[in-house]
């Protein structure tokens, strides 16, 4: 059981009703919002933990509030969405999502998407990063390039640790999804995509040419502390 607080973001009362039945039988707290401005002050009131976010709604989009939300909190986001495609996966998590559950979704599924975005790493400590231009405290979750701070979303922190833990070694794509995502995931390669593209454009000084985070073709991904 949790005693987390989720943020049911939908503008269908039916499904807010179902969501908050199933959460709330699995031990979590609930709070809704029916739009993507109710969620806004949702967010600053009740500071929720998680939140679960309908991409098609009308006035304020999934896709808009999302952007929003990244703004100015690291709040795991699962969107929820009708839709399958590729792209439009690729655009909830450029967005800045953390997971997208496809509906009709399992109310197990959902759980095991919902822990997953939920856990914070648990595995051996990594030793804090420093070079000319890039500090990681992963214990403070603090980062700084060229001295100012860089706010990364927990799943894009988690992602970083993963690379830095194993410096030198290229890691798999399904060894990072797992180690990131969960054992449920191993072929969502488009996240690795998009993850690693952000991560790029927050910690690299020319994301075009990475210093730090290098892809090995039909491999995965490698961090590699650049030559004195």
């Amino acid at each position: 059981m949790s005693s987390a607080t989720v943020l049911i973001v939908d503008d269908e009362p039916q499904i807010r009703r179902v969501l908050r039945k199933t959460l709330t039988s699995h031990g979590y707290a609930v709070v809704e919002a029916k739009s993507g401005d109710d969620a806004l002050e949702r967010l600053r009131s009740e500071h929720p933990d998680l939140i679960l976010l309908d991409v098609n709604m009308p006035g304020l989009s999934g896709l808009e509030t999302c952007r929003e939300i990244r703004r100015t909190s690291e709040v795991p986001i699962i969107m929820l969405t009708v839709r399958n495609a590729e792209q439009d996966k690729v655009q909830a998590l450029d967005a800045g999502a953390d997971d997208y559950v496809v509906k009709p979704f399992g109310a197990e599924e959902l759980m095991a998407r919902i822990r997953a975005a939920l856990r914070r790493a648990t595995s051996e400590s990594v030793e804090p990063f420093v070079s000319d231009d890039l500090t990681i405290d992963f214990e403070k979750r603090a980062i700084s390039v060229r001295g100012k701070p860089v706010r990364l979303t927990p799943k894009e922190f988690e992602l970083l640790r993963q690379l830095v833990a194993n410096a030198g070694n290229a890691i798999g794509h399904r060894r990072l999804l797992q180690a990131v995502w969960g054992p449920d995931y191993g072929d969502e390669t488009e996240y690795l995509r998009v993850f690693i593209n952000q991560l790029r454009k927050k910690i690299e000084v020319d994301p075009a040419h990475p210093r730090y985070i290098h892809t090995e073709p039909w491999i995965g991904y490698r961090f590699e502390s650049p030559a004195k």
